[in-house]
């Protein structure tokens, strides 16, 4: 498993890899524009060329792109979802020319529509963007299920993924806070192994694509999307290292989206934290198997 965090792109692509490495990321997460701006930042060769370098030179072997919270690629409004396509197709295009794992993607919302319908929407959006880019991996993220968020049970994954085409570029990003928030209970090594079990059967490992790990500061099942820093919250100590563990996560990015101690992000300290419950949970599962 690759641990790290999401670090900011200002003052350039370069300077991620300098802020992973500050926080002693194996794995960095990027916005591939301003999150609160639809106007896609245009890149160059020499910038792409430098990033590549510093992170060739670095000890960071994984990247992945967050796509802006802007999109909503099952949206009704035509118009949004012509933005969504642009963005996101942007997105993939960048993680193809930086050499990135995927785009990690929030599918959407149903709004007042039914998911039946939202999801078909998602789909055609989905299916164009990645039509109009080539090789860069999409993976869905799921959601903690607030209002009508499309992603929130592995099934709705499943059918976003059909939706979109089911093509070999389709994966998902499983989000630890958005799974205990949506109803799954991942608290021990049981719990998570029952989730990736059932990812097998419905969606297939091979398609879990990236991690983002981070604690939920509300309930089991509340369906609210609150990030907490890990340790610090629920499914806590444990449930952090049961989940970084789990055999079928193995090799993958696995990267905190946390508030940070000092709520600019995680910081070096988190990221050293959360290896070691990664750690823990490895000897404690090995324990419980002898």
């Amino acid at each position: 498993m690759r641990i790290g965090a999401h670090v900011s792109l200002a003052g350039g692509l370069e300077l991620a890899v300098q802020r992973g490495v500050e926080r002693g990321c194996e794995a960095i997460q990027i916005f591939s524009q301003s999150p609160r701006r639809w106007h896609p930042s245009a890149y160059g060769r020499e910038e792409i060329a430098a990033f590549r370098e510093a992170l060739a030179a670095s000890p960071i072997e994984a990247v992945v792109i967050h796509a802006v919270y802007l999109l909503n690629c099952a949206s009704e409004d035509r118009d949004l979802r012509a933005k969504s396509l642009k963005s996101l197709a942007h997105s993939l295009r960048l993680g193809e020319q930086i050499g990135a794992r995927g785009v990690i993607l929030h599918a959407g919302s149903a709004k007042n529509s039914s998911a039946e319908k939202a999801i078909s929407r998602a789909g055609q959006t989905i299916r164009a963007a990645l039509a109009d880019s080539d090789g860069c991996a999409l993976h869905i993220e799921n959601t903690a299920g607030a209002g009508g968020t499309l992603g929130r049970s592995i099934d709705e994954l499943e059918a976003l993924i059909s939706a979109s085409g089911g093509g070999r570029r389709l994966g998902v990003c499983l989000d630890s806070c958005h799974l205990f928030a949506s109803g799954y209970d991942i608290r021990s090594a049981a719990g998570i192994d029952r989730v990736i079990e059932e990812i097998s059967a419905k969606i297939g490992l091979a398609r879990i694509g990236s991690l983002h790990l981070n604690d939920s500061q509300a309930a089991l099942g509340s369906n609210r999307d609150r990030h907490a820093n890990i340790g610090a919250g629920e499914p806590g100590r444990r449930g952090c290292g049961a989940y970084s563990a789990a055999p079928g996560f193995a090799g993958l990015a696995c990267v905190l989206g946390t508030p940070g101690e000092d709520h600019k992000g995680p910081t070096r300290a988190e990221v050293a934290r959360a290896r070691a419950y990664r750690r823990a949970g490895a000897k404690a599962r090995a324990s419980s198997s002898r």
